[in-house]
């Protein structure tokens, strides 16, 4: 069931909401949005008192059973779309979101630079890699926590709000310590224990779909954040593995109104991943604004000839700032500023 409380109610009023559901049997789950707390209560309602005598208390807007098995990411019972404040930066309201930097944290010299450009480009959030998942052992795993202190440092100097990829368990608190938002990436997107350490950390959770997920699973996986008392959550699309070969992965656009359909989760599109080729970033990401995407992830890089890790899907610094440029009519024709 999902309760959902009246705006503004205090936290005395809240309190006793919740009390109430727990002596009901349920186990409540609370999701502090930005203009409302909707609760999602776990039970069996076959052996509880059902939750909808709780639409006698004042403080409660409206009583809702969930049918899908994913209960607290659905839009049955949370018929708003949730907004997550990032430092201010407002990730699924009116304003549409650039998160843009190098896959790789590299250098100080080329974070630096990076930061500094995409943030003039208009960029609102640097992406960065300090601990990289390669598919060899033997090609560049990233810097670690120096890549996390590179980040920070470029956090200082441009003001922007800093995502960057958790991979272990072990790392969790290290690396919530320096992000803003933490991304959990295709190969650990059913990595259960490694979502529950995140979610735990309460910094917002970006969760990029798995290599050949379906979408049931994709929103199963982001049920293991809300479950585990985190309401931060943003699902991002970085294309699915298919027997086409002439892109890296197949970029499914179709997902953002699927996604958008069933949850009220923002949606993200990682162009870059999606194709593995920048000369199609520039198409992916107008197309990912037409679809309703609240936000892109965007690969961008002083040199991608010397790039230490994807250099082939990173555009320049100049292509990065002529893409925010084209990107300004969609995403006024999306009513998005």
């Amino acid at each position: 069931m999902i309760v959902v409380l009246k705006p503004n109610i205090s936290k005395k009023d809240e309190a006793a909401v919740i009390k109430e559901i727990k002596q009901l049997g349920y186990k409540p789950h609370v999701m502090r949005g930005v203009e409302r707390t909707v609760i999602g209560a776990i039970g069996d309602e076959r052996t509880h008192q059902t939750l909808e005598v709780l639409t006698s208390w004042a403080q409660v807007e409206n009583v809702m059973p969930v049918q899908k098995r994913y209960k607290l990411v659905s839009r049955e019972g949370h018929k708003e779309n949730s907004q997550i404040d990032v430092r201010g930066t407002i990730i699924g309201g009116k304003k549409f979101q650039v998160m843009a930097g190098p896959c790789s944290v590299e250098d100080e010299k080329q974070i630096m630079a990076t930061a500094v450009a995409v943030k003039k480009a208009g960029a609102t959030i640097l992406r960065g890699g300090a601990f990289k998942p390669r598919t060899s052992p033997y090609e560049f795993q990233g810097l670690g926590e120096k890549g996390l202190k590179l980040l920070a440092k470029a956090r200082k100097e441009t003001g922007l709000p800093v995502i960057t990829e958790l991979l272990s368990e072990a790392h969790s608190e290290m690396v919530a310590e320096y992000t803003d938002i933490i991304q959990i990436g295709a190969r650990n997107a059913q990595n259960f224990q490694l979502l529950i350490a995140a979610a735990k950390t309460g910094k917002p959770i970006m969760l990029k779909r798995g290599l050949s997920m379906k979408i049931e699973e994709w929103l199963l996986a982001g049920e293991y954040v809300l479950s585990n008392g985190n309401p931060n959550l943003m699902f991002c699309e970085r294309g699915i593995r298919t027997f086409e070969t002439y892109t890296r992965n197949t970029l499914d656009l179709s997902a953002v109104p699927i996604v958008k359909n069933e949850s009220h989760c923002p949606v993200v599109i990682d162009p870059s991943q999606g194709a593995g080729r920048s000369d199609l970033v520039s198409a992916m990401c107008k197309g990912a604004v037409a679809m309703g995407a609240d936000a892109l992830l965007i690969e961008v890089h002083p040199n991608p000839a010397d790039a230490r890790s994807d250099g082939a899907q990173q555009v320049t610094l100049e292509g990065f700032a002529k893409l925010m440029q084209e990107l300004k009519p969609f995403i006024a024709a999306a009513g998005r500023e």
